[in-house]
């Protein structure tokens, strides 16, 4: 089998067959190694204190914990899931073949459960295996987290739990698969460029998101009850933190310590700082005054919509996409919203999915050479329309199938907190403690 060898799909494309015999030996680089210890850790931190903070900050104070706990929760949860099959469904390749769709095409097998074909000498790339088994369980960790601030204040532990478990296994991992799964993959095959999960992370999460609002209903009291964030302190560190974190997530991508991740580093720097002032100069235009929660969210917008662009971008095509992303995020988190009346609590929806839309379209665009890209792009029309199938996939699998989830579950257990608990808040009513001491 010949692996294809496209920048942007997460590095080397040997990457993704972790379990693939190549026809040359494969030689540890302690060099490479280190970078994906710490580019790990760095994604991890996104979500727990990254992701955790972010969210506590933004909802009203009697349920600052319970965001929280969901975090750890989840992170917990994944990474248990993704040692018992989930890599193994993300990443196995059994029955795949270049150019051949098959039942292999949309998720992988189960020939790797409890990471039953795992040695301390397996190597990936030029890097202990291991390692890519933990740094893409950090992308599955904080995939599902980043659901919560869709539906925060208003579903069960219980039920969020057991969602969690059933999304990350029918949406996540065959959205994983898919994309970079390698050749025989379905989007792979298509030529769709994701070089750090704008598709299989933002988009995912942003349509699973917005699905869970609009099924659970709308927070008592909302719009006409101010529900504002009781603290934007942390809110603005757990932005500084997911973008000091991102540099995990995006130059870990490159799956080695060079010229890849070096550029990724460097466009995810400039992209999000232009989404940033474009958010934040977008708000002082329409509302008068530039606010601490609008340049956090441009922060995020930013960081989500260079994502899949990192690894074939230039620094320009990298600005231009932080300034649309900032704009266009501001218009549907805050305009869209209010006129289409569905109550995405922290803006997952408009954030992570639009932000990951943009994103991957424009990554079809700004790829090519022509335009400072370094992708191997040479028809900008037939890549954005590849992007626009890749988009769309997503977008409905994603949408349908997380309806179908959150509605057994409410039929078999119930997805919501009683208007009661709700008012009490979730800190007390769920988890019997208080964020502060009244």
């Amino acid at each position: 089998m010949t692996l294809r060898k496209i920048a942007g799909l997460g590095a080397l494309s040997s990457l993704f067959f972790p379990g693939l015999v190549m026809a040359q030996e494969k030689t540890l680089n302690s060099g490479d190694t280190a970078w994906m210890l710490t580019a790990t850790a760095l994604v991890l931190f996104m979500t727990i204190p990254g992701l955790a903070l972010f969210y506590a900050g933004m909802v009203r104070s009697k349920n600052v914990l319970s965001v929280m706990m969901q975090c750890f929760a989840i992170t917990a949860l994944m990474s248990l899931l993704w040692f018992a099959y989930g890599y193994s469904l993300a990443f196995d390749t059994t029955g795949m073949e270049a150019g051949v769709t098959n039942f292999s095409s949309f998720v992988g097998g189960l020939g790797n459960m409890f990471l039953g074909n795992l040695t301390k000498e397996s190597l990936t790339s030029a890097f202990p295996e291991s390692v890519f088994i933990t740094f893409q369980m950090t992308f599955a960790i904080i995939t599902p987290a980043l659901i919560v601030g869709a539906f925060a204040e208003r579903m069960k532990f219980s039920a969020m739990l057991v969602f969690m478990t059933v999304w990350f296994t029918l949406v996540y991992a065959p959205i994983a698969h898919m994309v970079w799964g390698g050749d025989g993959a379905l989007m792979w095959d298509w030529g769709v460029l994701d070089f750090a999960g704008g598709t299989v992370v933002h988009i995912n999460a942003g349509i699973a998101g917005l699905v869970a609002c609009i099924v659970l209903g709308k927070r008592k009291g909302f719009p006409s009850v101010a529900m504002a964030p009781h603290n934007l302190g942390y809110t603005l560190i757990g932005a500084a933190m997911l973008w000091v974190g991102w540099f995990g997530f995006n130059a870990g991508s490159a799956a080695a310590a060079d010229q890849t991740a070096g550029m990724a580093m460097l466009v995810t720097q400039i992209a999000t700082a232009a989404a940033a002032l474009a958010w934040m100069f977008a708000e002082w235009v329409a509302h008068g005054k530039p606010s601490a929660l609008g340049i956090a969210s441009g922060v995020v917008a930013g960081l989500v919509a260079i994502t899949p662009a990192a690894g074939t971008v230039g620094p320009m095509g990298a600005m231009i996409i932080g300034l649309a992303s900032g704009v266009i995020c501001f218009f549907c988190a805050t305009s869209l919203k209010r006129k289409l009346g569905y109550d995405d609590s922290l803006d997952v929806f408009g954030v992570h999915g639009v932000g990951g839309i943009v994103g991957a379209l424009l990554t079809g665009v700004f790829a090519a050479p022509a335009l400072g890209g370094f992708g191997e792009v040479e028809n900008i029309g037939l890549q954005l329309w590849i992007q626009f199938k890749g988009v769309a996939v997503t977008v409905i699998y994603t949408a349908v199938v997380t309806f179908v989830i959150l509605k057994v579950i409410d039929v078999v257990m119930g997805l919501r907190v009683t208007e009661e608990e709700e008012s009490v808040g979730l800190d007390l009513a769920q988890h019997n403690e208080r964020g502060y001491i009244l």
